[in-house]
């Protein structure tokens, strides 16, 4: 069995969850090459018009993908977090779309995009694993177009942070309905077509309302049921049954 390199453990979890992987698919997950890399916050690993050789897993730290229009404005489209191949395309794609910017502190595993490609190829559940890793990436997008495109602005903030608290209690990155918020609310308000001012009265009313309860950066959700529904949040897009049904 291939030694455990602790870096690629989240890696492997997630892709467990993906599809069955045998004793095979799993060693040759742990072998890829790697260069490990520390990168402070704010700064680019990824620039729309590169062309990468390589994808990079966070190991730890949160990361977001986004889009600059013309005259400089900011289009947040995504945000990542530990155990993400946060660009599995680079290992396809000639030429990058978008922009990758860390949000905090990252330790980055960068991994040549031709090691991807021959274990895809040499492995098919592990390529079933990244392709459908893939496909929930691509639910999550339609998502966030909806909710910035026809959500009011209490429902756009409220959905953002009801994806947090899911996708972070099933990576084990949180307490249930609890978590460290890493964006700020010029992030927040990037991601969601908002003003920063605008994001502040919203989180304000929130609070207010007890729908939420802040301490810094800290997010808490005292009940679920009730900011749900104003976010209007279905997790089917997050296809967490996709988790169970491989668990």
């Amino acid at each position: 069995m291939t030694e455990l390199r602790p870096e690629l453990l989240q890696m492997l979890r997630k892709f467990r969850m993906r599809a069955p992987l045998d004793e095979g698919d799993e060693e040759a997950l742990l072998g890829l090459p790697y260069r490990m890399q520390t990168i402070e916050p704010g700064v680019y690993f990824v620039r729309e018009g590169e062309r990468p050789d390589r994808s990079c897993l966070i190991v730890s730290g949160f990361a977001y993908r986004h889009k600059v229009t013309i005259e400089g404005a900011r289009q947040i489209v995504s945000v990542h977090i530990p155990g993400d191949f946060i660009d599995l395309e680079s290992a396809m794609l000639n030429v990058a779309d978008h922009n990758i910017q860390t949000l905090t502190r990252c330790e980055l595993a960068f991994v040549p995009g031709s090691a991807i490609r021959e274990l895809a190829m040499a492995h098919p559940n592990v390529g079933m694993a990244m392709w459908i890793d893939t496909l929930i990436d691509a639910s999550v997008f339609r998502e966030w177009v909806v909710n910035v495109g026809r959500r009011d602005a209490r429902s756009r903030i409220a959905h953002l942070l009801c994806e947090f608290a899911r996708r972070l209690e099933v990576a084990g990155l949180a307490e249930q309905y609890g978590y460290q918020l890493p964006m700020t609310q010029e992030q927040l308000a990037d991601a969601t077509g908002l003003t920063p001012v605008h994001v502040n009265r919203v989180l304000r009313a929130l609070d207010r309302e007890g729908l939420i309860e802040r301490d810094r950066r800290y997010v808490g959700i005292p009940d679920w049921e009730p900011l749900r529904r104003v976010a209007g949040f279905s997790e089917t897009y997050l296809h967490l049954d996709q988790v169970r049904s491989a668990a």
